[in-house]
């Protein structure tokens, strides 16, 4: 059997997230890891049994080349990327990229340009998209009557990576967490209309409950528009230590409440009936499997979260921010 030879760029919490999943894969092999961080990179060539370890991705890119190398997995944060992903492309390495995708939107577009250029296949870290909860959503929402009330909720406490105390490191929790349901939003109701958002801070006090430097939004909320009558609010909160409200989609059509709870369970409420439907599976094992299986033969329909795709969702996040910043609704 061919094996997708991987590279790994990045292997702190992330990459961690996938590691079991990729091990699992009898179709791909981890040859090469590459982090800044030396007990990182030690451990990580020990778990994958890769034998090529390096410093970063220069080191990595400098030995490799695409006779040693099918494609990179990147899992870094997000303002380290600088020609992480344009030297791949370089080398006609395929690529998976954890979001957001990086803070530059300049840069964002060239890797696209020069990726589509290329040919290669892509794949960003959407993780939903692949879920079977949200495979259910998708095809009972055609069935009702178009239009209706979404709320959407990620609320929680400040995860313990560094980049998550300013804005200008994370874009706020909006891109750099609550992305994954904007994105959501997209796969289930298509391109949005306007996105009108606001943002509060003053609840989590520097130093105290959270590192000195921390400067972004306690809590945010977002209003879209997609077509045919559909608006959804999008909550994002980052000051709840102790408690948090179920976090997922409710979404209310004219005779059914579809409540997702994020990556649990979904129940489907009618007047006469209520389901309770479980995950069944591991989104992230079945996100790194297409992206292994496509490369290896050339399917792109099994990619649901494509960079270009993906970059749709990052400006949206981005759109919302400039309409926090302005006070004005941004249409597309």
């Amino acid at each position: 059997m061919k094996k997708l030879r991987l590279g790994i760029i990045g292997c702190g919490g992330r990459f961690n997230a996938h590691l079991n999943g990729l091990l699992q894969l009898d179709n791909a092999e981890i040859v090469a890891v590459a982090d800044p961080i030396e007990e990182r990179r030690i451990a990580a060539g020990k778990n994958t049994g890769a034998k090529k370890i390096y410093h970063d991705h220069t080191d990595l890119y400098n030995n490799e080349s695409r006779d040693t190398l099918d494609a990179v997995m990147i899992f870094i944060e997000p303002t380290a990327h600088t020609d992480t992903e344009t030297r791949a492309i370089d080398m006609g390495l395929h690529f998976f990229i954890e979001k957001p995708m990086t803070m530059d939107l300049e840069l964002a577009d060239t890797v696209l340009k020069k990726s589509e250029e290329k040919g290669l296949i892509t794949s960003v870290g959407f993780q939903d998209r692949y879920l079977d909860l949200i495979d259910i959503i998708k095809a009972e929402l055609p069935k009702h009557k178009q239009g209706g009330l979404v709320y959407g909720a990620w609320v929680g406490g400040i995860p313990g990576v560094w980049w998550w105390q300013k804005k200008s490191t994370c874009g706020g929790q909006l891109v750099e967490q609550n992305i994954h349901l904007l994105d959501g939003l997209r796969y289930l109701y298509g391109e949005p209309l306007s996105v009108y958002a606001t943002c509060s801070r003053g609840m989590v006090v520097p130093g105290v409950d959270a590192s000195p430097e921390y400067d972004t939004d306690d809590h945010s909320t977002a209003v879209i528009r997609f077509k045919n009558n559909v608006t959804a609010t999008l909550v994002s909160g980052c000051y709840s230590k102790t408690v948090r409200p179920n976090c997922g989609y409710v979404i209310t059509l004219d005779d059914m409440i579809l409540d997702y709870r994020l990556r649990n369970n979904l129940i489907i409420t009618t007047q006469t009936v209520t389901r309770d439907i479980k995950r069944s599976m591991d989104q992230t094992f079945a996100l790194d499997q297409a992206f292994v299986q496509a490369v290896l033969t050339g399917d792109r329909s099994l990619i649901r979260s494509p960079y270009g795709d993906a970059l749709k969702s990052l400006k949206l996040a981005f759109a919302a921010n400039k309409s926090m910043e302005t006070g004005e609704v941004i249409y597309f």
